[in-house]
């Protein structure tokens, strides 16, 4: 009976200190609890408990303090982190009370999935804590941060995070997660007034967008010039929106036009069995992207020697120059000429350093005297036009830095600077009748979108 009281009398009074935040002391929570435990000659009576009660009724004592000091003083706190420059994973969690010990048991669990030094300024990362105040018995020191990690979420990039959290039996696991994008096929169309880009922007078409539009034109129009007030341009392209509704990224452009006075160039994206992606008009037939005449970086390059009969500076003699020469500084970019395969990428005898690349049926193209190769270019790598292959140099027979630059019909050496040499190939067979098939449907999309005086939208899962 005296037992029990005293056990009641103790547990309302530690609860009453540690919940009555309107109570107002002299001294801390801490030691006006000792002071009553003292008092109350429990604590005392602990120190020797043999001789005033049995085992089991101190066990009983010690699961009453432990209820209230884990129960009753846990707190939990979501902190939403961005990554800023010297932050580190561990330092994250130990500037939020963990030790360190407890920071590297999960960052190693972590690891499994996920490395955290990989993490960038920028990135969120959510973590969620439960915080403790523990008040210990006498004879228990504090053994722990009192800070304890339900959650710890990083989002790398939209869309896309890592987790970490306790499993039904309280121990850390680490997964990745993956949103399910949702495709959404926007349309936009207006007519230029100013700038081509300027228009597409007005019309809320993104950035990137908007580069990739110019890009598939850039080669058979001159921006500069062809353009004018009042030419229009009609676009479909995709964005890949999160659950949520967030544009994650964006997608491909499925339809192009530009109306240039009375000409309208409308182009359709399509992927081949090989898997190459290029426009075509609505027949299959390739955009006629026409061979760089000077595909270097340096525009301002001269021409050094011109195609045709010439002197040989070295040699001395009078022979055919196959190719126009372009002097130009050391290390100058090289791109490629046109859309293509590399064929030879090697060191070539009186042409130094030299690559040769394949476009279609009929045309290929040729560069001499490269300092070096661009990195990852080698015999069977397909290339884009205005890739960088190399760079200016003056290997093999050569007087001083210069790109050697041939164009290749049939097999005969042709000017470069007088042919009009187009590059894609054309549709046929199995491709042709399939792009067919997506060229109906995106001209179904196409009434639908531009029929409606406002952009539309379309959602595929």
């Amino acid at each position: 009976m005296t037992l029990g009281y005293a056990v009641a009398v103790a547990v309302a009074l530690v609860l009453s200190l540690v919940n009555n935040n309107a109570v107002n002391a002299s001294v801390a929570p801490r030691e006006r609890l000792d002071y009553i435990i003292f008092e109350n000659n429990i604590v005392n009576n602990l120190q020797n408990p043999e001789s005033v009660y049995p085992e089991s009724s101190i066990e009983n004592i010690k699961s009453l303090f432990e209820m209230v000091n884990y129960n009753s003083q846990s707190k939990t706190i979501e902190n939403e982190i961005i990554i800023s420059k010297g932050d580190t994973f561990i330092s994250i969690l130990t500037n939020l009370g963990l030790t360190y010990n407890e920071a590297h048991e999960l960052y190693t669990t972590l690891k499994k999935v996920y490395n955290p030094q990989n993490l960038r300024i920028g990135q969120k990362m959510t973590v969620t804590t439960v915080n403790r105040t523990k008040i210990d018995l006498p004879e228990e020191p504090v053994t722990d941060s009192g800070v304890s990690v339900e959650n710890i979420t990083i989002e790398t990039k939209p869309g896309e995070r890592y987790v970490l959290e306790k499993n039904e039996q309280e121990q850390y696991v680490a997964r990745a997660e993956k949103d399910e994008l949702v495709t959404e096929v926007n349309s936009a169309s207006g007519t230029i007034s100013g700038t081509l880009s300027s228009a597409m922007t007005a019309q809320n078409v993104p950035s990137r967008i908007v580069a990739e539009f110019i890009n598939i034109f850039n080669f058979s129009v001159d921006f500069s010039r062809d353009v004018r007030k009042g030419d229009k341009f009609e676009i479909i392209y995709e964005n890949y929106i999160s659950p949520s509704g967030e544009v994650v990224r964006n997608g491909n452009i499925l339809y192009a036009s530009l109306q240039l006075r009375k000409d309208k160039i409308a182009l359709y994206r399509f992927k081949d069995k090989s898997g190459n992606v290029d426009y075509y008009n609505e027949k299959g037939l390739a955009m006629k992207k026409t061979l760089s005449k000077k595909p270097m970086s340096y525009q301002r390059a001269r021409i050094s020697s011109p195609f045709g009969r010439r002197r040989h500076p070295i040699l001395r003699d009078i022979r055919i120059h196959w190719g126009v020469d372009y002097a130009a500084p050391a290390g100058s970019l090289i791109y490629a000429g046109g859309d293509g395969v590399v064929q030879v990428a090697k060191y070539n005898g009186g042409y130094g350093n030299y690559i040769k690349i394949r476009h279609n049926s009929e045309y290929s193209t040729a560069y001499g005297h490269m300092k070096a190769f661009a990195k990852g270019i080698r015999p069977g790598v397909r290339v884009k036009q205005g890739q960088v292959i190399g760079y200016v140099g003056s290997t093999g027979r050569s007087t001083g830095p210069h790109l050697h630059y041939e164009v290749i019909r049939n097999g005969r050496r042709v000017n470069p600077l007088t042919i009009k040499a187009a590059a894609g190939e054309n549709l046929k067979g199995k491709n042709l009748k399939e792009f067919k098939i997506i060229v109906a449907k995106i001209k179904d999309a196409y009434q639908q979108m531009f029929a409606q005086a406002q952009p539309a939208k379309m959602s595929n899962r």
